[in-house]
């Protein structure tokens, strides 16, 4: 059954160095079109998936989804709302960066029942941040979480990105520091990736973007640790923290390995046991869905090995882990001996323990745990 859906929205009103995601410039762009087009996804792709029972998540990424004027977002939770049906208790996210958060638009969205709000603040540090490419400085982080609280959000997360170019440990450790003293709820900070197609990728490849380091940003993820586990926040996922009932229950939806709807240019879903990814461009995007086609780009049949490989790789991003007996529920099968040499020798290195219903990272695999997550990639091949 499924009980999640992610919508894209791919305008920004800058384009930051070291993003690869499915994004263009707002200005200029069939915002509005592009509005319709997600509206007329959505009741295209419910005609072959209908919602079985009411969502528990809906979450609105980007891009920026903010970036769009009040019309235009009253217009798209209206769709949402329409097609989109959420438990009386569900968790509806709004992707927003700090200084493009009026009150009136805040407004907009808690009145059609957004109840999180996630901030990409990535660092509090002003010359990182022009580093970085992004546009806002620490002063509107401060700004816009006083109007978020002042409409009345509670449920609010911020993003943090270490590793940074020319960034330290002591300048990571300031801006933990300012980040745990605002007392948010929720925490999600992510190593920098330098990704193809990027600003910071043609820069690495010149020699011309100086890095930390593969150590300094191990001290860094220890020292993050460290420093949410002082504050009270528990580390649920490898890189998320959070207090008690306010982990991000969407994106638990893809580390459990179930299956969500995407919807919007560049979109990924999982549905019927089939990955589905969109087209990013936005007028190709347009140009199926005014002729009535799904803007599916490609359609990935997932085999019952790869589904367990997956339930491994997604599974052990969580500090929980997987668990043996819903593994056992979902394929009827026994991770233990389906898995055993990759256990056997991940557990020799200390990378990994088993209890008697989990299989998690221990501290020093979550340092290393990308190399722990390939072990389970192509187990059947």
């Amino acid at each position: 059954m499924i009980k999640a859906a992610y919508l894209h929205i791919p305008f920004c009103e800058h384009i930051c160095y070291y993003c690869d995601f499915n994004k263009v410039f707002l200005k200029g762009q069939p915002v509005d079109d592009y509005l319709k087009g997600l509206e007329q996804e959505m009741r295209l792709t419910l005609t072959q998936h209908p919602i079985e029972e009411k969502l528990e998540t809906i979450f609105v990424g980007g891009g920026t989804p903010t970036s769009l004027n009040e019309q235009q977002l009253e217009q798209l939770c209206e769709s949402i709302n329409n097609y989109l049906p959420l438990v009386a208790n569900g968790e509806f996210t709004f992707e927003a960066n700090p200084g493009d958060l009026s009150k009136e638009k805040l407004q907009i969205l808690k009145d059609a029942g957004v109840n999180r709000i996630s901030l990409g603040v990535q660092t509090f540090d002003d010359e990182l941040l022009k580093k970085i490419g992004r546009v806002h400085r620490a002063k509107d982080v401060y700004a816009s979480l006083e109007t978020i609280r002042s409409v009345g959000f509670e449920n609010i997360s911020i993003d943090l990105i270490y590793s940074l170019p020319t960034q330290t440990l002591a300048d990571f450790q300031k801006t933990l520091t300012t980040a745990l003293s605002l007392q948010l709820p929720h925490y999600s900070a992510y190593s920098l990736i330098i990704e193809p197609k990027t600003v910071f990728y043609n820069l690495f490849k010149k020699g011309k973007l100086p890095t930390p380091g593969e150590d300094i940003e191990a001290y860094m993820y220890e020292l993050l640790m460290e420093e949410m586990a002082k504050h009270g926040l528990c580390h649920y996922e490898i890189s998320n923290f959070s207090l008690t009932g306010y982990e991000s229950r969407h994106n638990l939806t893809y580390w459990d390995n179930e299956p969500y709807y995407g919807f919007g240019a560049g979109a990924h879903s999982y549905l019927d046991g089939v990955r589905r990814s969109n087209i990013g461009p936005l007028k190709k995007y347009l140009e199926q869905i005014n002729r009535g086609i799904l803007p599916v780009q490609e359609y990935h049949t997932v085999s019952i090995s790869e589904q367990m490989e997956e339930e491994m790789f997604l599974g052990l991003r969580k500090i929980a882990g997987v668990s043996l007996s819903r593994f056992q529920e979902k394929f009827n099968q026994n991770l233990i001996q389906i898995f055993s040499a990759e256990i056997k020798e991940l557990t020799a290195k200390k990378w990994i323990e088993v209890n008697d219903d989990n299989i998690y990272l221990t501290k020093q695999g979550r340092l290393l745990g990308n190399e722990v997550f390939q072990m389970f990639l192509g187990v059947f091949d």
